[in-house]
């Protein structure tokens, strides 16, 4: 391995737009993943403020009506969903740190890595296409038959997110062989750091079952296309068999959001703590568990679907064991927090909303595991609550903590921290103000997915519209922060937070072979007293 050019970094290896375009450096590959989730995930914000202040007041608003909601509503779940939270983490941050923490050069097939990115953007272009369409207005979840028989752009964005899939297998099926064939000398499986953990237990979602989300779709496309009946019950179909297949999917979806997400505040928290990480095995066996149990909880968003009684007491017992080694996390990272010599800096921050807002979604979730409850609340604004503090709570206060933390590292340049902390003040304050009035309103019964309701739900809306409007000052701030970084920041050192992982012995920002000689470990990735 050659030495490089003093300054010399993968930032300037090579220049041109092509350069990037074309290239095979992960590093490269992650900023591209940042910039298009960034850009996805501004899109994807704007449609909520829409629907945020379509809802501020009973009554048409201005969204006009409930087609147009419909439309901001599905245009929203599906930006977020499949272009900005599950390749957030795994893709962006996962591809810049993975072989850095590993102490290789790259990932184990470059020419792969560059096509899952061309595979999103492919697929985000063509999911863009149903704009000219009318719009889709069947919701993220394109449930039939309604998803067959509508007449507008549904084809165009089922095809798109079938694309953007071959991204996420692309990707689990890289990090599975780089994390088996690339580690560095020492560094045994038990040597990783935790983030490596999360992304592996990720990987084995993303490789098993993303393929059946692409097999549903395809069939979804066969039945608007072709006329065949699987899921149309006009034409022998099972409508309910559709839900099978895309829960199937999705839940273990949900921990492909979530895992990278609990790898990234384990960095955090070890690192600002300034403590070993308490209970590193069972942190590292509960990433797996997760994804092993994960397999086998759909059944759970199906309860009122007419399925036995037997099943939903089956399906409302793995659920709830899902939240087993969700809790041994928690307890772990409190526990490493105790007694901890602890920095609230920003990334910090992030790390323990999201300890709070995650541990709320948690709870709710093993409310809604309960058969009795979910008949009440199913289909209600708790719902919505409840997930929105497992995703936004979870994995973008993780992300936004995880880019934080590794910015100097990335972009070789420091950011305002004290700005930085006044991004998270108004994420988290926002956050709360317009998530946990829809616990409220959805006990008392307020349905979700409409563009209208009862003067009794006024109030709790107009404040959870308000709360929106804090969350989105709150990213905006965040990327002033990583703007104002970028061209005023001062030049960071290699380890500006004293961690201990091996991705801050690596210049900042790294040179494109990554380490000037090969790392060899000899110990934990921990290891501060």
């Amino acid at each position: 391995m050659g030495s490089a050019a003093p300054g010399e970094n993968y930032l300037n290896h090579e220049k041109g737009l092509k350069s990037w375009l074309t290239t095979l450096d992960h590093k490269r590959i992650g900023v591209m993943y940042m910039i298009t989730v960034l850009v996805f995930f501004a899109m994807g914000g704007f449609a909520a403020i829409m629907l945020r202040t379509e809802l501020a007041a009973p009554g048409p608003g201005v969204l006009g009506e409930g087609g147009v909601y419909n439309q901001f509503m599905t245009l929203h779940g599906a930006i977020m969903v499949f272009m900005v939270i599950i390749p957030g983490i795994p893709a962006f941050l996962g591809n810049f740190v993975l072989p850095l923490h590993l102490g290789a050069a790259d990932v184990a097939f470059p020419r792969l890595n560059l096509a899952s990115w061309y595979c999103l953007i492919i697929g985000a272009a063509i999911t863009m296409i149903s704009l000219f369409y009318h719009g889709v207005d069947t919701g993220w979840t394109f449930y039939t038959p309604y998803s067959i028989e509508t007449a507008n752009g549904t084809t165009w964005v089922v095809f798109g997110a079938f694309v953007i899939g071959f991204s996420s297998i692309f990707t689990g099926l890289n990090f599975v062989a780089t994390v088996h064939k690339l580690r560095c000398k020492g560094m045994s499986f038990f040597r990783m750091p935790l983030f490596v953990w999360g992304l592996y237990s990720t990987a084995i979602l993303q490789v098993l079952a993303t393929p059946v989300l692409g097999i549903t779709l395809l069939l979804l496309l066969a039945e608007r296309l072709l006329g065949v009946g699987i899921f149309d019950p006009k034409l022998g179909g099972d409508p309910v068999l559709f839900q099978h297949f895309f829960w199937f999917y999705s839940h273990p979806a949900v921990y492909i959001m979530v895992l990278p997400a609990m790898g990234v505040v384990s960095e955090l928290i070890t690192c600002f703590s300034r403590k070993t990480i308490f209970g590193y095995r069972a942190i590292a066996f509960s990433s797996v568990g997760i994804a092993v149990v994960s397999f086998f909880v759909w059944g759970h968003h199906m309860f009122v679907s007419g399925q036995s009684e037997v099943a939903g007491v089956i399906f409302s017992f793995l659920t709830m064991l899902v939240g087993v080694p969700t809790a041994i996390k928690t307890f772990n990272w409190v526990a490493t927090m105790y007694k901890g010599s602890i920095q609230f800096a920003s990334p910090m921050l992030y790390g323990m909303g999201f300890l709070f807002l995650f541990t709320i979604g948690g709870v709710t979730g093993i409310m809604l595991a309960t058969t009795a409850l979910d008949v009440h609340f199913h289909d209600t604004y708790f719902v919505v609550a409840h997930f929105h503090y497992v995703m936004v709570g979870g994995t973008l206060m993780a992300l936004s903590g995880g880019i934080l933390y590794w910015f100097p590292k990335m972009f070789g340049k420091m950011y305002n921290e004290f700005i930085a902390q006044i991004s998270f003040i108004f994420v988290f304050c926002g956050f709360n103000v317009t998530f946990f009035p829809q616990f409220i309103l959805g006990a008392m019964g307020m349905p979700r997915r409409y563009f209208d309701y009862l003067p009794a739900y006024a109030d709790l809306n107009l404040l959870s519209t308000i709360g929106s409007y804090l969350i989105g000052t709150g990213f905006l701030i965040l990327l002033y922060v990583i703007i104002d970084g970028l061209r005023n920041g001062a030049d960071a050192p290699a380890n500006p937070w004293g961690a201990k992982t091996l991705e801050w012995t690596a210049a900042s920002p790294p040179i494109h072979h990554n380490f000037e000689n090969e790392p060899e470990v000899t110990a934990g990735p921990y290891e501060y007293r």
